[in-house]
């Protein structure tokens, strides 16, 4: 499961000690896009981060092997340097790229289907006044095509690269940060590297996972250093229609598995399942029981949640287990050096 909780199970409360007269960092702000069927959303994503309370020092816009996208978004984005995936395709490559570009204190990250608050890069930023914060990452909230389907359980919006229940309610230490909406250092990845080329999203592959692998190697270089999640820093991460549906959920908690397989393989099964462990044996039993409730109260949709839970939890497994016992099938990870 796409998990962000702490080693020590669900995220514990971070208090910061924030200095007044700190002068706040500055900002690159990074979009990431492929495909001209997102057009729109791409425009929207660009809007919102135009229209920060706090503004942007620049923004970049990285296209992903696509040469008609690349002019059409030069031609568009006045005020974003617009430039090419030169690394493998896929959204690792994507953002590596950007950070060769990047210049300022701070990088954001966030999708190209996703709609910023006004507030994000301001309440993303606050937190860096404490020198141990090395990212910090916000809330993606779904925007769904229409109503919420009934079967699809709160506690499995990862599937669609959203926060989810079970995730802390305030500003707390995490493993890693939503890829939807996150912020590193820039010196960061000058101590711990880049995003690994075998992890993420590729084309129509659903894997993902390279911002928790590349957290996990981050904060093992700073052992002192902190991630945090800022839940008042928010996103509307838009859900496609095709991710509404059954068979993309089976198929993404599948590919998860596999993604943790490989993070297992390149940073231990300790730092990379510690808070699944959590989530498995707290958030989706309680969730059961309540689903169960619900149904036995009458609502019928809470079994079918429950039963969606259950079969999430078994296609991830099964990811899991196929990629361990085959790792000649799995993509390879290059450590992000």
């Amino acid at each position: 499961m796409h998990v962000h909780g702490d080693s020590g199970g669900m995220s514990a409360s971070v208090a910061l000690a924030t200095r007044i007269d700190a002068e706040p960092p500055s900002v690159s702000v990074v979009i990431c896009t492929h495909s001209e069927r997102r057009w729109t959303l791409l425009c929207d994503a660009v809007a919102s981060i135009e229209h920060q309370s706090h503004p942007a020092d620049e923004i970049i816009v990285v296209v992903d092997h696509n040469p008609a996208l690349l002019r059409r978004a030069r031609g568009a984005f006045a005020s974003a340097l617009v430039v090419a995936n030169d690394e493998s395709a896929g959204l690792a490559g994507a953002r590596n790229t950007a950070l060769r570009s990047a210049s300022r204190d701070v990088v954001v990250f966030i999708d190209d289907d996703a709609v910023a608050d006004r507030r994000l890069l301001q309440r993303l930023l606050e937190p860096y006044a404490e020198p141990h914060v090395l990212g910090t990452g916000g809330a993606a909230v779904p925007l769904w095509p229409a109503a919420r389907p009934r079967w699809f359980p709160a506690e499995f919006d990862w599937v669609v690269g959203c926060s989810y229940t079970g995730m802390p309610l305030t500003t707390a230490r995490v493993r890693n940060p939503i890829g939807a909406c996150m912020s590193f250092r820039r010196s960061a990845f000058e101590r711990a590297g880049t995003f690994s080329n075998g992890l993420g999203r590729s084309g129509a592959d659903r894997m993902g996972c390279e911002e928790t692998e590349f957290s996990i190697r981050l904060q093992r270089s700073v052992p002192d250093g902190v991630l945090l999640y800022v839940p008042g820093a928010s996103v509307q991460h838009r859900v496609d229609p095709d991710r509404a549906r059954w068979r993309y959920f089976v198929g993404r908690c599948y590919a998860e598995g596999r993604s943790k397989a490989l993070v297992s393989s390149a940073v231990g099964k300790h730092d990379a399942l510690s808070s699944e462990w959590a989530y498995v044996t707290r958030v989706l039993p309680s969730a059961v029981m309540r689903g169960v409730r619900q149904a036995l109260s009458g609502e019928l949709s809470g079994l079918l949640r429950a039963a969606a839970i259950g079969a999430g939890l078994a296609a991830t497994a099964t990811g899991y287990a196929a990629s361990s016992l085959s790792p000649r099938h799995a993509r390879s990870s290059d450590g992000g050096r």
